[in-house]
């Protein structure tokens, strides 16, 4: 699955991917349909301005970084990645985990959107799921047939922390992943954020 995720759809889960940290400024307590597109809307904006803007791989990867700081709820994507194995870690660990994973994210993801450059993403229309809104895009990349990526956005946190690229799931992706990174460390924990660092 994390393989599909780095075909011509998965580069799209760099803008996911990471999100991480920072409140989105005036986000509300419980946001609408129109909001959590509106939200996609701003993301897509700057994903597509970051992609024409002709700068540097490592200057992209910073301005994605920021971008998925800015609009993703980070600590529950990074929350979910860990999974069970997050019930056993303690609280400086949790947060050390969060801060590399932010980094491994932004790395692993935004090192594939020179690859998009060319081309665009639209968003078509948002509808309520459960607790949250499913904001619906299309991909249109050179050379290729577009395809659609649906961003998932809160409810509550007003940002953005799954997304669907034809189905394949960025969550279940990231928690397979880092899953499979603490099964090559034996479990320890500590050993895989300080190699999660360096990994992307």
């Amino acid at each position: 699955m994390a393989q599909q995720l780095f075909s011509r759809r998965g580069v799209l889960g760099c803008t996911v991917a990471a999100g991480l940290m920072a409140a989105l400024p005036g986000a509300a307590l419980a946001v609408t349909a129109g909001q959590a597109q509106g939200l996609v809307d701003q993301l897509v904006g700057e994903i597509n301005r970051v992609i024409d803007s002709g700068k540097s791989e490592s200057a992209m990867i910073g301005d994605f970084k920021r971008i998925f700081e800015q609009y993703g709820d980070m600590p529950y994507i990074a929350a979910y990645a860990l999974g069970a194995d997050g019930r056993s870690a303690s609280t400086s660990q949790k947060r050390a985990f969060s801060a590399a994973f932010s980094g491994y994210i932004s790395r692993k993801y935004g090192k594939q959107f020179r690859k998009f450059i060319g081309g665009r993403l639209e968003v078509n229309g948002a509808k309520k799921v459960k607790n949250a809104y499913q904001v619906s895009t299309t991909a249109y990349l050179r050379g290729q047939a577009p395809f659609e990526v649906t961003f998932f956005v809160g409810e509550k946190s007003g940002r953005f922390y799954n997304m669907y690229i034809e189905g394949v799931n960025m969550l279940l992706t990231e928690r397979t992943e880092i899953g499979a990174m603490l099964d090559r460390r034996r479990g320890d924990l500590d050993a895989m954020i300080e190699d999660l660092k360096r990994a992307g």
